[in-house]
């Protein structure tokens, strides 16, 4: 099967930063769904944690993680948050200028099922420290996605951050 891209909406956070970064009103006229994020937080460290919440909900999340910074490797389960988890992203700490990136997909995103999620995540940093983390999660709940808000975790994303919704047709 063909896949189809179309770009549903793009944010870009301005001057002053945000708290988070929103795709509201999503339609459930595609298969799937993408969102690619480019983003720096404003923790004051060389990392930062990239999450998000579906249709506003605080509960129900399951997330695995796999990371690896270059000379060590972990995971981690956590089915107690209230948030799913994407992965590590850049934080203020780390070197200017430089945004970490995340892959994050949603199959069946308007079925009825429980909704699985995977993301792919790097965080840069052109010094000492930097993360590949790879992550599978479920979001126990079966209502339609029509909404998803990126948040850095209790820290704003900096200036230029930016996350664009893709609608995905498999036809």
């Amino acid at each position: 099967m063909a896949a189809t891209y179309t770009a549903l909406a793009t944010v870009e956070v301005g001057s002053g930063g945000a708290a988070s970064m929103d795709f509201t009103s999503i339609p459930a006229t595609y298969t799937d769904l993408c969102i690619l994020v480019s983003a720096r937080t404003a923790l004051a460290d060389p990392t930062g944690t990239l999450a998000f919440t579906i249709n506003g909900s605080t509960s129900g999340y399951t997330n695995r993680n796999l990371y690896g910074d270059g000379s060590s490797v972990g995971s981690f389960y956590d089915n107690t948050t209230n948030k799913a988890w994407a992965g590590i992203i850049t934080g203020a700490n780390a070197t200017a200028n430089t945004f970490g990136s995340a892959f994050i997909y949603i199959p069946n995103y308007a079925g009825s099922n429980n909704k699985s999620f995977n993301s792919d995540v790097v965080m840069e940093n052109n010094a000492t420290l930097s993360y590949a983390v790879i992550n599978a999660g479920l979001w126990s709940n079966t209502a339609a996605i029509t909404s998803i808000e990126l948040n850095g975790n209790g820290y704003n994303f900096a200036q230029y951050s930016t996350a664009t919704l893709y609608g995905i047709k498999n036809s």
